[in-house]
């Protein structure tokens, strides 16, 4: 796949995807096991800052130098061990606490111009009569089109404090008209159970996409509603969940297994060895389970994975995942900033440490997933490469490996042929969303009023959006041979269609229906 500069935007958008994912390859204690820097620098590092700020011959950010140097002191250390600026902190504890507060909007910057995909459900802008493709012209008074605001300026106009009000200047291009409307600011869930459908009359599917606060109130409010259902078989969906906080994947690994299973445990510098047992309380020890899993699934999905392994409690299917096994620990400094530092490893209640080495940089590191398609990993259970020597046995005594990743116990390649694996993230990532809304905004009349099932009907018979998504990656740089998997890509064209019209469970329904390892799930006895 080829990318000419001058498409930044799309190039951008894949990498920040790729962020996402990245930005969740941590694994930490909840908020309240934080520590806080009374002193954030001593010594001759605090000398020196004074020194300079006082005495230098020219004007200096000093907290620019202070970012620095804090960067390259981590950089010495562990992949995992980072910096984040004041910046990020703040989006990324929104994200892990499961909340905000403002308007309640999905949208993107199109032409400069904020544009709605959608308004959340029940949320304040729904209510207020805000519609899909209505443009954001104004917050009260300040403009919001037409300028390049950085992405905080442009979020601070829109979040506000609990029933303050904002008023609103929205272009709706549907009537050509302008006006005005005030929203009333109230708290948006970041919600991080995806989907719980069921996928037959016995069989429930969650899908997870990070361990925050309130994931597992999430999850266990979804498992108990779909075994009111009937559920009694649950597919629990962890593929490019990243991780978040360990308790909480370690709650709802107690309600897979039974009273004093280990879970996991940890292992710090000194040798304290910390561990987690399940408790009498879970909700699912019985009925069949299985956990889905890929190269993107890292840390907290890792202990998940790994002690329903370990224990023989149920099969993982698909990919093996990234493999991260380090604990950091958050310390918060005045200026908003904070340090995730690396203070523990954590095993798997076999004793396997599923940590891939870092000994030749972060870089090589990370650039392991490029390796994974070079070897022919994500084709073929047989060319995974792990050490031998590092052999575990589970409680029934099957051999496990550690060192590298959860190998799954049914093995699953990548939908997409050889040669072409980034369609298949492409499919489903952004980029299908922006292509999707710009097909809309062109012209939503052949879908308005349109049933759900004359919906499915008109998608199956056109190639229309196929052929317009095609010359869409190629105006814009990417290079790739989309005929070949043509019917994957109208599947996640027509879900994002059904995303956009109908909701996200109709896009799951979509999707899983083709989903080759749900599909390989449902054939297993």
């Amino acid at each position: 796949m080829q990318m000419k500069s001058k498409y930044l935007p799309i190039v951008v958008f894949l990498c920040l995807a790729m962020g996402v994912v990245l930005g969740w390859l941590l694994n930490f204690p909840s908020p309240m096991n934080r520590i806080t820097a009374q002193n954030d620098y001593r010594g001759k590092l605090n000398k020196l800052i004074d020194f300079i700020e006082n005495e230098y011959v020219d004007d200096v950010d000093t907290d620019s130098i202070v970012d620095l140097t804090v960067n390259n002191i981590l950089a010495e250390l562990d992949p995992h061990s980072v910096y984040i600026p004041p910046s990020e902190q703040s989006s990324e504890a929104e994200l892990m606490k499961g909340d905000f507060v403002g308007i309640g909007v999905n949208f993107y910057m199109h032409n400069d111009t904020v544009a709605i995909i959608n308004p959340i459900k029940g949320g304040p802008s729904e209510k207020a009569g805000i519609k899909s493709g209505d443009r954001i012209l104004f917050a009260d008074n300040t403009k919001l089109y037409g300028r390049k605001l950085p992405s905080d300026s442009l979020f601070s106009k829109l979040k506000g404090e609990v029933d303050s009000k904002v008023r609103l200047t929205i272009f709706r291009k549907s009537i050509g008209k302008t006006f005005k409307v005030d929203v009333t600011r109230d708290v948006i869930p970041i919600k991080s159970v995806d989907a719980a459908v069921m996928l037959n009359s016995q069989t429930a599917y969650i899908k997870v996409n990070r361990f925050a606060e309130t994931t597992y109130d999430e999850f266990r409010e979804a498992l108990e509603s779909l075994q009111k259902k009937g559920a009694n078989s649950l597919v629990l969906d962890l593929r490019e969940n990243g991780g978040g906080y360990m308790e909480r994947a370690i709650e709802m690994a107690d309600d897979f297994l039974k009273e004093k299973e280990l879970i996991v445990f940890t292992k710090n510098r000194k040798g304290r060895v910390n561990k987690m047992f399940a408790t009498d309380e879970g909700i699912f020890e019985k009925g069949k389970l299985f956990i889905l899993i890929d190269e993107n699934s890292a840390s907290a999905s890792e202990i998940l994975a790994g002690a329903v392994q370990d224990n023989d409690r149920g099969i993982i299917v698909g990919r093996r995942s990234f493999g991260k096994g380090l604990v950091q620990r958050e310390m918060d400094f005045n200026d908003g900033s904070a340090v995730r530092l690396t203070v523990a490893r954590y095993y798997t209640p076999s004793g396997r440490s599923i940590q891939k080495s870092y000994s030749e940089g972060t870089e090589q590191y990370f650039g392991d997933f490029e390796k994974r398609f070079e070897n022919g990993e994500l084709y073929s259970k047989d060319s995974i490469k792990i050490a031998d020597t590092l052999k575990f046995k589970t409680k029934k005594g099957r051999i496990v490996y550690g060192g590298g990743g959860i190998v799954p116990d049914i093995f699953v390649p990548i939908e997409s042929e050889h040669g072409q694996e980034s369609l298949a993230y492409i499919m489903q990532s952004g980029v299908v969303g922006h292509f999707v809304f710009e097909q809309l905004d062109k012209n939503r009349k052949p879908f308005s009023g349109i049933s759900y099932t004359a919906f499915l009907q008109k998608m199956d018979k056109t190639d229309e959006y196929f052929n317009a998504f095609r010359e869409y990656l190629s105006e814009n740089g990417v290079q790739i041979n989309v005929a070949k998997n043509k019917p994957m890509v109208k599947r996640y064209l027509t879900a994002e269609f059904a995303r956009q019209l109908f909701g996200d469970e109709k896009y799951f329904e979509i999707t899983l229906r083709e989903d080759p390892m749900v599909k390989e799930v449902l054939k297993q006895p």
